[in-house]
């Protein structure tokens, strides 16, 4: 079932989100970062900022009454922001995220905004191609990689932003 986050779901919202991107558990699936970054992904605090703001909706998808996937969507001007994308590691593969991202669709539509857009880290190629095979484009447009006191990067590499975007109507 797929519904709108509630304060009441911060603190589990908050252990899915980390788990999935962060740390040994998230290995399990294939959208990890830990390879990447270390540290948090998100906090609680960040989390309820985030639902506070009236631009802002996260959607839960839930199965037994607990949250299993999620997804940020931030009303712009023109456009739709997709972000914080989550499935529970052991879960990734069975169609959750293919299901958010058509709500998010849906949610883009209904709002009279005719595209989505998003940012990747850039060094996330099979991310980047999961997005592809689901209709998102790769625009040109590439952002710095933010510095953060919750997380830092593990790798050599450099990190920045693909931004990807996809036209729905």
């Amino acid at each position: 079932m797929i519904a709108k986050v509630l304060a009441a779901d911060i603190a589990s919202l908050n252990t899915l989100i980390n788990s999935a991107y962060r740390g040994e558990f998230s290995k399990k699936g294939w959208t990890t970062e830990a390879h990447i970054l270390e540290g948090s992904r998100t906090t609680e605090a960040e989390l309820l900022e985030i639902i506070q703001d009236k631009h802002n909706t996260i959607l839960k998808y839930s199965e037994h009454n607990k949250i299993i996937g999620c997804v940020l969507l931030k009303a712009k001007e023109n456009e739709l922001y997709l972000g914080m994308l989550t499935v529970s590691p052991e879960l990734q593969n069975s169609g959750i995220g293919k299901k958010l991202l058509q709500q998010a669709e849906v949610f883009a539509a209904e709002l009279g905004l005719p595209k989505i857009v998003m940012t990747v880290i850039s060094v996330r190629e099979e991310l980047i191609s999961w997005y592809k095979r689901n209709g998102y484009v790769d625009t040109g447009v590439r952002e710095p990689f933010p510095v953060s006191d919750v997380f830092n990067p593990t790798t050599q590499e450099p990190l920045e932003f693909m931004v990807l975007e996809k036209i729905i109507s």
